[in-house]
């Protein structure tokens, strides 16, 4: 790669301490923003994505750190390693957040029903579960729901908008008992937000 670059007429210092760097850095970004998305999707249970996903991360971080080793007098590559590596793990957490895969179970908890929210879970064809329960402070009435995370967003603006200082947690469900009925119903939408996202 030196020595394409030099052929091109790039002086060697500037390959060695401004184009090298970058590409270590640009390797790095990918590399990590792979495994972002890897890990969520080993904890969503995505079998046939996760090894994919693996395999390509696996080979950039072979290049980056091969050119590591080549450059390791080089101060500037080890500054574009943990550059990209920071940079990385923001691209990939955002690219994720995006993206809005997998399912979130959401409890509310607020001191009276909500019979406005049920009638909205109703109209949103979800899955809920609404029970009265015991608090710190006295009977409380407690929501439980699982959702897909594309829609949590709406959802929680829904709560918040029927009660301010409504209680809520959200925790990511790995498997749900009708994935199995869904999950080819899951790939094409995955397939489709993906290239959404890319056109964009």
């Amino acid at each position: 790669m030196q020595e394409y670059f030099l052929n091109l007429g790039v002086p060697k210092e500037v390959f060695d301490f401004v184009i090298m760097p970058l590409l270590i850095f640009m390797a790095r970004i990918m590399d990590v923003s792979i495994n972002t998305l890897r890990i969520m999707f080993v904890l969503s249970g995505k079998k046939n994505i996760a090894p994919i996903l693996g395999f390509f991360e696996a080979m950039i971080w072979l290049l980056a750190i091969g050119q590591i080793f080549q450059n390791i007098n080089n101060p500037m590559s080890y500054v574009g390693y943990a550059g990209g590596f920071a940079m990385g793990t923001y691209v990939g957490m955002t690219i994720e957040e995006k993206l809005a895969l997998g399912r979130v179970l959401v409890r509310v908890i607020t001191p009276t029903p909500m019979p406005e929210l049920i009638d909205y879970m109703k109209d949103k064809n979800f899955r809920f579960t609404n029970v009265g329960a015991e608090g710190r402070y006295g009977k409380v009435n407690l929501l439980f729901t699982v959702m897909k995370r594309e829609d949590l967003q709406e959802y929680i603006e829904k709560v918040k908008t029927l009660n301010d200082k409504a209680f809520y947690t959200i925790e990511s469900v790995k498997r749900v008992s009708e994935d199995d009925l869904n999950v080819m119903e899951d790939r094409p939408r995955f397939t489709t937000k993906v290239w959404s996202r890319i056109r964009k």
